[in-house]
């Protein structure tokens, strides 16, 4: 008996179901080293992973992807959890990834390092962009859980160093989904509230899985973009968080936070105590060294002193009278001289002058001008004729032409 022919796609369809109902293929774990890998724009993983004869192609869809705290790259060894299908269109047989876990190291602690670095190189924590703690804070803001311990140390020390500092709580969860946003919102909606000098964010210690909230990039972002400083208050002194990287200011606990933000009232009544005895005494001694040189000069001798510094200045004012005089002396000579020298070289322009050296000017009274030429007058013209100390009124009867008529006048 013949069996039936199969196509294509009822193969891959046979196998694929082979595949699926496999017990140990349906969920298996596997090691093996990312290669090839590729986020893709829909948001699904696709690598391989290999060893070191070996190596088989794997996919991790958007809603697996987004579950995992780090960035998978190229070279990690890695401990996956899926199950192996059958991809029909290209008869492919690949892994189907749903959790994916860092071989030897946590994938928290790969996460954290990667924001880390990804933060740092972005210069968010470069100490230029870190704000100054103001040392006398009016109002100061607790970003933290209402029911933990952290708030009860927070009001228990300003209580006891400063009752005068007003405490806003903002209640947030600190730990589990979600937690990151209502910080990272916490702390914007604080920057749009008036006299607010300084917020508190953080909790008690705990596990890195219980404290990561506070290694959201959401979270750090906010603390660098906050107009008002920000300490971190994170667990214990050994745990440290991005935020404590991002902060204004670090602080090994809550209870330390308080200490730093808000200033102890005795000591600074103390330190102003000390201060103000130490100036007194500095007074005190500048007084009597001060007084004990007044007393150690002579009357007579000061007397002299000051009056011979008196003639000096005196003589000084006297010889700067008479630089001044001299001065002045000397530049108002200069100025005559130039006066008197363009009042001669106008004198030499003045038409005046020239009559009175024996010239005179023919007028044409009908047309009011100077006459240079006899061209320009006619037998019977009223001409005037202006002399250095009078005009002469005449009547043309003749006109004569041709030079050197004059040869022989006495100019």
């Amino acid at each position: 008996m013949r069996l039936r022919t199969l196509t294509v796609s009822e193969l891959n369809r046979y196998l694929k179901k082979l595949l699926t109902m496999d017990p140990i293929l349906n969920q298996i774990y596997l090691r093996g080293e990312i290669s090839n890998f590729k986020n893709h724009g829909s948001g699904h993983f696709y690598f391989s992973l290999k060893d070191e004869t070996s190596k088989i192609n794997c996919v991790m869809f958007r809603e697996n992807c987004m579950k995992i705290k780090f960035e998978p790259y190229n070279g990690l060894n890695v401990i996956v959890k899926g199950y192996v299908s059958l991809f029909e269109r290209d008869g492919q047989y690949q892994l189907y990834i749903n959790e994916m876990e860092p071989e030897g190291i946590g994938a928290l602690y790969v996460a954290f390092e990667q924001l880390k670095e990804k933060l740092e190189r972005e210069g968010l924590f470069q100490i230029e962009h870190k704000k100054k703690i103001p040392v006398f804070p009016r109002r100061i803001a607790v970003v933290t859980s209402p029911t933990g311990a952290a708030i009860q140390d927070i009001l228990s020390v300003v209580k006891r160093r400063n009752s005068f500092v007003d405490i806003l709580l903002y209640p947030v969860l600190v730990q589990g989904e979600g937690a990151g946003n209502q910080i990272a919102a916490a702390i914007q909606h604080l920057n749009q509230i008036a006299g607010i000098d300084a917020i508190i964010a953080g909790r008690g210690g705990g596990s890195i899985e219980e404290l990561w909230a506070f290694n959201e990039e959401i979270v750090a972002r906010s603390i660098f973009s906050s107009q008002i400083p920000v300490i971190s208050a994170v667990g214990h002194e050994t745990d440290f968080t991005i935020a404590d990287f991002v902060a204004d200011l670090r602080a090994p606990t809550p209870s330390a936070a308080a200490e730093l933000a808000v200033p102890n009232l005795i000591e600074v009544k103390s330190k102003m105590d000390m201060l103000h005895s130490r100036i007194r005494k500095n007074l005190q001694y500048v007084l009597y060294e001060k007084r004990s040189k007044l007393q150690s000069f002579d009357p007579d001798r000061i007397h002299q002193l000051v009056t011979r510094s008196i003639h000096d200045r005196h003589q000084l004012v006297d010889s700067l009278y008479q630089d001044i005089n001299l001065h002045a002396k000397n530049y108002q000579h200069e100025k005559r001289l130039t006066l008197e020298a363009a009042a001669y070289k106008l004198e030499a322009l003045n038409p005046l002058a020239t009559l009175r050296r024996g010239y005179a000017v023919t007028m044409d009274l009908q047309k009011h001008k100077a006459l240079t030429s006899i061209e320009e007058i006619h037998k019977g013209d009223n001409i005037n004729i202006m002399l250095s100390d009078g005009c002469i009124a005449c009547t043309v009867d003749n006109i004569v032409k041709g030079e050197g008529l004059l040869d022989g006048y006495k100019l």
